[in-house]
C-alpha cells in the first residue's frame, strides 16, 4: 500500500516544478532574448515483483521447495531530472531604439558577451542595452558589454552606427566591434537568470550572424502552447492527489475499523 503512495507523492512533487518551471516562463513572455525552460521527466527504476510459495510434492518423504512465479514490473514513482532550456532564436521586433540590437542566426546559438563588475563573463541574447553615465555601452542590468578584444565599449552617447558584422561606428570612424560569441554545445551552458549564461570555458568567437540594430529579440515562450501544458500539469497533479486521498482513507479504515477489537 504505502508503495502506491509514494508514487503518488513522487508524481505531485514532478508535476509541482513543472508548474513552477512553467510559470516563470509565462511571467517572462515579454523578457527581451528569454530562452524557455523545459522540463525532462524520468521514472525511477521498476522493480521487478515475484510471488514466493512454498510447493508440496505428494510422496512418502513430503518433499517440498519454494517456488517463484513472476507478477510483472512495479513502477516506484517519478521525479524531473532537468530543466533544459530552449535556445531557438525568438522573434525579432522593430524598437527605433539606437542602443537596441538583435542577434539574427537562426539557430540561438551565438551570444552577445558581457561582464560584471567583478570581470566574470558572462553571455546573453538580451540586446536591450543603455549607455551608463561614463559612456559605457552597458545592459539594464549594469553589466558592460564587451568587443572582439575583451574590452569595454565606450560609445558616449547614442549617436553610433551597428554595422550587420557588429562593427560600430561613429562619425564615420570605427569605435569596436561586438564580441559575439558561438556556442556550439548550447546546453552546456548555465542558466543564472535576468537573461545570463555561464560557460565552463571561454567561448570562441561566431562566424555567422547579422546584427540589426533598432531591433530586438523577443522571447522564445509560446503562451498558448505554455497555457495548455499547465492546465495539463495541474490536472496530473489533481489526479495524484486523489490517489493520495484514496490511500489516506484507506489506512483510516484499516487503522480504525479493521483492527478494532470487539
Amino acid at each position: 500500500m504505502f508503495r502506491g503512495l509514494y508514487t503518488a507523492v513522487s508524481g505531485m512533487l514532478s508535476q509541482q516544478r513543472r508548474i513552477e518551471m512553467m510559470t516563470n516562463n509565462i511571467a517572462n513572455a515579454n523578457t527581451p532574448g528569454y530562452k524557455a525552460d523545459q522540463a525532462s521527466l524520468r521514472a525511477f527504476p521498476e522493480m521487478l515483483m515475484h510471488r514466493i510459495q512454498q510447493t508440496t510434492i505428494p510422496t512418502e518423504k513430503k518433499l517440498t521447495w519454494r517456488d517463484r512465479t513472476y507478477i510483472g514490473p512495479l513502477s516506484t514513482g517519478v521525479y524531473v531530472q532537468e530543466l533544459v532550456p530552449n535556445f531557438a532564436q525568438g522573434d525579432i521586433r522593430e524598437t527605433g531604439n539606437n542602443t537596441d540590437m538583435a542577434i539574427v542566426d537562426g539557430t540561438g546559438t551565438s551570444f552577445f558577451t558581457v561582464q560584471n563588475e567583478a570581470g566574470d563573463v558572462r553571455y546573453t541574447r538580451n540586446g536591450h542595452f543603455t549607455i551608463d553615465a561614463d559612456g559605457f555601452l552597458t545592459t539594464t542590468d549594469g553589466l558592460y558589454v564587451l568587443d572582439e578584444t575583451g574590452n569595454r565599449i565606450q560609445v558616449g552617447d547614442e549617436q553610433f552606427t551597428v554595422l550587420e558584422d557588429g562593427t560600430i561606428t561613429k562619425d564615420g570612424e570605427q569605435i569596436a566591434r561586438l564580441r559575439i560569441a558561438y556556442a556550439e554545445n548550447v546546453q552546456t551552458l548555465t542558466k543564472e537568470g535576468n537573461g545570463l549564461f555561464r560557460a565552463e570555458q571561454e567561448l570562441p568567437p561566431a562566424d555567422t550572424y547579422t546584427i540589426r540594430q533598432q531591433y530586438m529579440e523577443r522571447s522564445n515562450v509560446d503562451l498558448s502552447r505554455a497555457m495548455t501544458d499547465m492546465l495539463s500539469a495541474y490536472r496530473a497533479f489533481e489526479a495524484n492527489q486523489k490517489i493520495l486521498q484514496a490511500y489516506d482513507k484507506s489506512m483510516d479504515k484499516a487503522a480504525n475499523e479493521i483492527g478494532r477489537l470487539r
